[in-house]
């Protein structure tokens, strides 16, 4: 054993790299799982929200409560329960969904995995999920789905302008519509 270690002292330059290449590469092994459950909870959450169940579901709390929320700077008290009734009904359909798709899934541990990849999550998706945790977000949907019940949406029509990119064919669009033959 001396001698190996003698040797082993001897080159310990390359030892030291091999370990540090095993050492990686079973960090690398270990990422990767953990990466691969997290994009796989990630990819069935992408499947559950575009589902008609819960769309419906989103769709039927929101069409019940948007006349509650108003765009003010004071919240009023009765969002709170809102809030919690939301964050009950969808996430626990949420999880139930995940726990059926997913053995084993647990929900504190998505939570965990969820902040670490934060910035990996798209954006809909993540959007769709800070509602569950802040209640600015929150009412931000709300508003905006007032917004759009009631007719107030965004609207672009008004910035777009067409515009000819030759005058050759705007003043050929030009005369003809002049001749009536447009």
């Amino acid at each position: 054993m001396d001698v190996q270690e003698r040797d082993l002292i001897d080159s310990g330059e390359n030892i030291v790299e091999m370990q540090d290449l095993d050492e990686e590469e079973f960090a690398v092994s270990s990422s990767s799982d953990a990466d691969a459950v997290f994009d796989a909870v990630i990819g069935n959450i992408e499947e559950i929200i575009m589902e008609d169940a819960f769309q419906n579901l989103q769709q039927s709390f929101m069409e019940k409560y948007y006349l509650e929320f108003d765009d003010s700077e004071e919240n009023k008290l009765s969002y709170t329960p809102i809030f919690n009734e939301y964050v009950d009904l969808l996430e626990k359909y949420l999880e139930q969904q995940l726990i059926e798709r997913i053995p084993g899934f647990n929900m504190n541990d998505f939570t965990h995995s969820l902040k670490q990849h934060k910035d990996e999550v798209s954006g809909d998706i993540f959007d769709m999920l800070l509602t569950f945790t802040d209640f600015m977000a929150f009412k931000e949907m709300f508003l905006d789905y007032r917004a759009e019940r009631e007719g107030r949406g965004l609207d672009l029509s008004s910035g777009l302008m067409v515009k000819s990119l030759s005058s050759t064919t705007s003043a050929m669009v030009t005369s003809s519509t002049s001749s009536g033959s447009l």
